[in-house]
């Protein structure tokens, strides 16, 4: 049972890496929670590593609880996920930059896609050996993201930079995920079946599910400045009917409900 007679503490901080992981990762996140507490979480661009030093997560399938390994990673989502942290839970979450976390990885990163894996089938057991005793010993946030950074960097493998994907992109996001792959392709001059390949083995999904997601957020962006007829404009659908699906997969609300929320 929490105490409640002390303030429940909360915490959601973020860290910059070192120099070394800079080209990789885009932040860190130190996470700590007393409270029992169930969240929706929306897909998102960046693959997340995770390390739990205290307390346990789970998330929600088909209304049973999944518990999440101590040290895993989540590939990328195309639709929200309901996550369940145990009183006194506290985390460290590694935010990659989105071609970044293929350089951690022997496997191509769309293997992770909708997938939450432990790191141990990913890391070998004598890297990941005594890494959680570390984390629960140290008292303060930044010892916990220096043991995961020297953790990181001998997983480094530093592939050379596929110049392709990143161009591809900066495309899909300059045009808020709203360009289609055949366009993509013609303005990378290659052909769509080798751009997604590598795109899908970088970034972890393939080009059009990835400008998807790239599409539904600047759709729910555009909500959030009570800009709904340039959020129906990103949307790019011919009927109503297709775009409230998929808003409702990505956030299970429709648009309507959204816009109804508290702070909208």
């Amino acid at each position: 049972m929490i105490n409640t007679e002390y303030p429940v503490k909360m915490k959601f901080e973020i860290h910059q890496p070192c120099d070394q992981l800079k080209p990789y990762i885009k932040h860190f996140i130190i996470s700590e929670n007393d409270e029992l507490k169930s969240y929706k979480v929306l897909p998102d661009t960046s693959i997340v590593m995770g390390f739990q030093y205290t307390g346990g997560l789970a998330y929600l399938k088909n209304d049973l609880e999944v518990p999440l390994a101590t040290a895993g990673v989540t590939g990328l989502m195309d639709a929200y996920r309901i996550f369940k942290n145990k009183p006194y839970t506290g985390t460290v979450l590694v935010v990659f930059h989105e071609a970044g976390a293929a350089n951690f990885f022997s496997v191509p990163v769309n293997e992770l896609f909708r997938e939450s894996l432990a790191l141990d089938n990913l890391f070998s057991s004598s890297a990941l050996k005594d890494i959680g005793d570390q984390l629960s010993i140290v008292a303060d946030d930044l010892s916990r993201i220096k043991i995961i950074e020297k953790l990181l960097i001998s997983q480094l493998y530093a592939h050379p930079t596929d110049v392709l994907v990143i161009k591809a992109l900066q495309y899909i996001h300059h045009s808020k995920g709203t360009i289609r792959i055949t366009e993509l392709a013609k303005k990378l001059h290659t052909s769509q079946s080798p751009l997604e390949k590598r795109f899908r083995r970088v970034v972890g999904a393939s080009p059009k599910k990835f400008a998807s997601i790239v599409r539904i957020k600047n759709v729910i962006t555009a909500l959030n400045q009570n800009e709904p007829e340039f959020a129906m404009y990103l949307a790019g659908y011919y009927d109503q009917a297709h775009f409230i699906k998929d808003f409702k997969t990505f956030t299970s609300q429709t648009p309507e409900q959204y816009l109804k929320l508290p702070g909208k």
